[in-house]
């Protein structure tokens, strides 16, 4: 047998608790990769880091705190020596509420969780993929991030965001040797439907026909083991 497709190589994977950061996580160590593991409960984080395995490393981080997100890059340099050869921006927020009845500070959260923290990822280790020639970027989005829902006024925002700003990642990297992807899943089975009680909100697709966050994680390990001379700019996943 050969070497698994990403042996030698390093991922960080944010919101890698629970949910698309978890399936992601595992799908990157079960095809060899070295996992670097952010979410904000230490707890959880390390429990489902032990399951992985060796080669999950956790590091707590809220990644909405600009200090938290500097002090996990430090220990994550010191921990494999240079840049992740993959950056998973996979972190959100979720809340859903009328435009004028949203709690600012909710607004303001999810902006900072979904689009914020991205760029403050990418412009953190950004620098050392150039340096190294290569790398790759892969920012998970939404079906939110080119379809408008009612009550989606901050998530819509910050997805439609993201996706702006992969785009102007994709622009200004080609030809770089960094690639740059954006995945963007229809609902997907997490606990960011936790808040919302089963059955009190016909108008959202059930969670029994979402998909799984296992799809998630396979479509990213599908993107970075492509050849390096193939870029997959976007990628969108439904239910079949």
């Amino acid at each position: 047998m050969g070497q698994p497709p990403l042996a030698g190589r390093v991922a960080l994977v944010t919101g890698a608790s629970r949910g698309i950061g978890l399936a992601a996580a595992r799908a990157l160590a079960g095809a060899g990769a070295r996992v670097l593991m952010l979410a904000r409960g230490r707890d959880a984080l390390e429990a489902r880091a032990q399951e992985i395995g060796a080669d999950a490393i956790p590091l707590q981080c809220d990644v909405s705190d600009h200090e938290a997100v500097d002090a996990a890059a430090a220990e994550a340099q010191r921990a494999i020596g240079r840049a992740p050869d993959i950056l998973v921006n996979n972190a959100g927020a979720f809340a859903l509420a009328q435009v004028d009845r949203m709690d600012r500070t909710d607004f303001e959260r999810i902006v900072s969780v979904n689009l914020i923290a991205p760029f403050h990822l990418v412009r953190t280790f950004l620098p050392g993929m150039r340096e190294r020639g290569a790398g790759h970027l892969v920012t998970i989005g939404s079906i939110a991030d080119r379809m408008i829902f009612p009550e989606n006024g901050a998530y819509a925002a910050s997805k439609f965001g993201l996706r702006a700003l992969h785009e102007v990642m994709r622009t200004e990297l080609r030809g770089t040797g960094i690639r740059a992807t954006l995945i963007s899943p229809g609902p997907v089975d997490t606990p960011l439907w936790d808040a919302l009680s089963s059955g009190e909100r016909t108008d959202l697709t059930p969670r029994s026909a979402m998909l799984a966050a296992d799809a998630v994680g396979d479509a990213i390990v599908f993107v970075v083991t492509r050849p390096l001379a193939v870029n997959i700019d976007e990628l969108r996943l439904s239910r079949a």
